[in-house]
Parts: structure tokens; C-alpha cells; sequence
């Protein structure tokens, strides 16, 4: 050894923090992958995706790997770094030692550790990704060394009485994948991610949130006469509505416009012309899934249902178009104007009719009104003062400041609510 040049001792040192530096980095780039895009980039035919997705599908083996070739050249280095300081400091043996541990700890720790783990972590495929042909050959070469290695651990996990097998779940569940759509705004345009969490959120969304209310049901009512059924036809704005005799729980079926032709200008019409063309009643419980109900839509090629309870009384009415709302957002552009239940003030309140839905509040004003309970604004109010209450009444619920303004038959009409986490609007100054 003695013979050896310091230059080369110093060549041969080089080298070696080179090596440190490749596996350390090769085994951060590896645990940075994403490993979502890596499966699809080798379903894509990228050859070194497909290398380190099978080099990870044994992640004992590689890193057994990686961990005998990083521990066997960083040893090779203190020995190496030992003799150049016993070269360069031959009287004083101990400090040489001292010194040479010291200054390759901390060659070590930046130019071996810091900086490559860094650099793989900020840039994982172009690290791991040429790493991984390198990493393919010394996994055979070392094949005998990793297989004594692992058996060792494994007889170690054994007196422990540790399992040596453990597959994680890769399946993501419904939040974490709302979080991977959250956390793509900057590559996926806000309509299409809006959409997306529209879609995640149908598993806590049931048909009771999205019908429209038995009482906001509009439909044709067969035991009026003729030329009030004519008209009520005519003037509707649906394309498709119920037809009943009396109330709405006596539904004989679902009438599209079209399909009224036939009455509206026959010299002779009747109500059997209607009953006819009507197609039979749909009926979903109460409590159904959206996600499920989209499913049964599809299968029966419906669009309209009516929402039943637990004894077949009509609820509400739900439509495929008010299904589809729910992941597209409103067929509108300003959801404030579009909804006709609330009205902005220019103090910054709005009027909000007592009839609108929670879920529809909290979309088009961006607030957080409870959903957990009532579905509607009126429902909401009577909950919380367990009384029907009079007009001119206050009420807080959370960050909300309800004013009642109008009661009629029993039931909240008409409030005023203000966002008290919400700057109060300056009033006009007169000019």
C-alpha cells in the first residue's frame, strides 16, 4: 500500500464518492417515484418505467441492493481516506486518524448524502430511471449477498415473530383521491376538476338532497276539464311532468310534450289520450345513493323518478338533468342570477326563500350551512327554534345571521342572512 501514489489513492477515493453518491440517490429517486404514473407510463411501453416497477415489485431485494453497494463502497472510502492521511501526516498517527474521519464524514455527508438524495428527490425519474439498469445488473451480481442478507432479516423478523410479508393496499379511496384531484389544479382545468369531485361526491349524496320538493312538484292534474288540461299543457315549461288525479300521490305517469300532440289537436281530444301516451311511474326510496341512482337511470333509460318513503308516499321528484347538476355544477354561468330563491342585497345580505335547498345555498353563495339535518332553508329554522316561529325573528346558526321576514301556512316564507365572516358593504354615499 505504501507503494500506491497519493495521486491515485486520491483518483481511487473520487470514485468512490461517486458510487455513495449513485446509490444514495438511486434509492431516494426510487421511494420518490409517484407510483400512479409510473404504472402508467409503463402501460404507456416506457422501457425504464417498466424496469423500475418490476425492481420495486421486490423492494427487499433492491434494497438489499442498494444498501450492500452503498455500505461496501462508503467502507472502502474510510480505508482510502484512513491511508491518505497516514501518507500525508506519518508522525503523528492519531491525528491522521481523527482527521481524515472527521473530513470524510463530512465529504460524506454533502457530496455523498445531502446533495444526491436532494437532487433525486426534486427530479425521481431522471435519477431512477437510468439508475434502474444499473441497479438490474448489480442485483444479479450481488445475488448471492442480497440472499444471505434477507435470510438473516428473515430469521430475525421470525424470533421476533414479525411478518416477513406485507403488501399495502395501493387501491385509493374516494378522499384520497379528492386530495390527488385538489392537489392537480395546476395541470387540470377547474371545470374539469370540479367535475371530477362532483363525481367522488356522489357516494354522500342521496336523491332526498337534489329532488324538488312534493310541494314544488309541477304536474297535470287529470279531474280538470279539458281545456284546462289544453292549457295547463301549453303553458308548461317541462318538456316532461306527471300526470295525476287529484293529488300528486294518484300519479298515472310521465308525460313528454311531444307526446300531447295528439290530444292538444284532435277535433275530438280526451283524457285516454294522455294516459295512453304517458309513460308508467318511476319509484326510488328515499335515501338512495346518487351514484347508485345515476346507475339505474342508465340501465332503464329513464329520466324522471319519483322519491318515495318508507310508505310509498311521494316525496319529491328527481331528474336525470338534476343528477347530472351535481358533477357538471348548474347549466348557467352566475349561480347567484340562476337561482331564483336568492336574491343579493346591496348591503351585502341576501334574501333567500325559505323553500331553497341547503345543498343549493351552500353551492351558489360558497357558504357552509349545516347538511346534516333539514334539507331545505325553512326545515333548517324550524330545527333550531323547535316552534314555529313569527316573523321579524333572529337567529344565529354558526358564522349566519337569519332574519325571518315572512310566515305563511306554518312555514318560513322569506329570510334575510348575513355571512358575518363576510365584510358588511358600505352604504352608498349620496352625490
Amino acid at each position: 500500500m505504501n507503494d500506491i501514489p497519493v495521486g491515485l489513492l486520491f483518483a481511487v477515493l473520487g470514485l468512490l464518492l461517486l458510487f455513495s453518491a449513485f446509490f444514495s440517490s438511486s434509492e431516494t429517486g426510487i421511494l420518490s417515484l409517484n407510483r400512479y404514473r409510473l404504472k402508467h407510463l409503463a402501460n404507456e411501453g416506457h422501457r425504464s418505467a417498466r424496469l423500475a416497477l418490476r425492481l420495486l415489485e421486490t423492494p427487499e431485494r433492491l434494497f438489499s441492493v442498494i444498501l450492500i453497494g452503498n455500505n461496501l463502497v462508503n467502507i472502502a472510502a474510510a480505508t482510502i481516506a484512513t491511508l491518505i492521511a497516514q501518507r500525508l501526516l506519518p508522525d503523528n498517527e492519531e491525528l491522521a486518524v481523527t482527521l481524515s474521519t472527521f473530513l470524510l464524514t463530512l465529504v460524506l455527508l454533502i457530496f455523498a448524502e445531502v446533495t444526491p438524495k436532494t437532487l433525486a428527490q426534486r427530479h425521481p425519474e431522471q435519477i431512477s430511471f437510468p439508475a434502474s439498469y444499473v441497479l438490474r445488473v448489480l442485483s444479479t451480481a450481488f445475488a448471492p449477498a442480497v440472499w444471505l442478507v434477507n435470510a438473516f432479516v428473515k430469521a430475525i423478523f421470525w424470533l421476533l415473530r414479525v411478518g416477513t410479508r406485507h403488501s399495502p393496499d395501493e387501491a385509493l379511496s374516494s378522499e384520497e383521491l379528492k386530495t390527488i384531484v385538489n392537489e392537480s389544479a395546476s395541470t387540470l382545468p377547474e371545470q374539469r376538476q370540479s367535475m371530477l369531485l362532483g363525481i367522488l361526491e356522489l357516494d354522500n349524496v342521496t336523491v332526498d338532497d337534489i329532488m324538488v320538493p312534493r310541494n314544488e312538484v309541477v304536474g297535470i292534474d287529470l279531474e280538470n276539464d279539458l281545456d284546462s288540461l289544453a292549457e295547463a299543457i301549453r303553458s308548461t315549461e317541462y318538456t316532461r311532468f306527471p300526470l295525476f288525479k287529484g293529488e300528486l300521490d294518484k300519479v298515472i305517469g310521465i308525460l313528454h310534450i311531444r307526446d300531447a300532440a295528439e290530444f292538444l289537436y284532435s277535433d275530438n281530444p280526451s283524457k285516454v289520450m294522455l294516459t295512453k301516451a304517458a309513460k308508467d311511474p318511476y319509484f326510488v326510496p328515499e335515501g338512495t345513493p346518487l351514484h347508485t341512482q345515476l346507475i339505474n337511470f342508465q340501465s332503464q333509460q329513464l329520466r324522471m323518478a319519483f322519491v318515495v318513503d318508507e310508505y310509498g308516499d311521494i316525496q319529491g321528484l328527481v331528474t336525470l338533468e338534476d343528477l347530472l347538476e351535481e358533477i357538471v355544477g348548474e347549466f348557467t354561468t352566475d349561480l347567484t342570477n340562476s337561482t331564483k330563491e336568492i336574491h343579493p342585497q346591496r348591503d351585502g345580505t341576501f334574501v333567500i326563500d325559505g323553500s331553497a335547498t341547503i345543498r343549493d345555498i351552500n353551492r351558489s353563495l360558497d357558504w357552509s350551512l349545516p347538511t346534516d339535518g333539514p334539507k331545505t332553508l325553512n326545515g333548517l329554522i324550524l330545527e333550531h327554534v323547535e316552534d314555529i316561529p313569527d316573523a321579524n325573528l333572529s337567529l344565529k346558526i354558526g358564522q349566519y345571521l337569519i332574519e325571518i321576514l315572512q310566515i305563511k301556512d306554518n312555514a318560513v316564507t322569506a329570510t334575510r342572512i348575513r355571512n358575518l365572516e363576510e365584510p358588511v358593504a358600505e352604504p352608498d354615499q349620496p352625490n
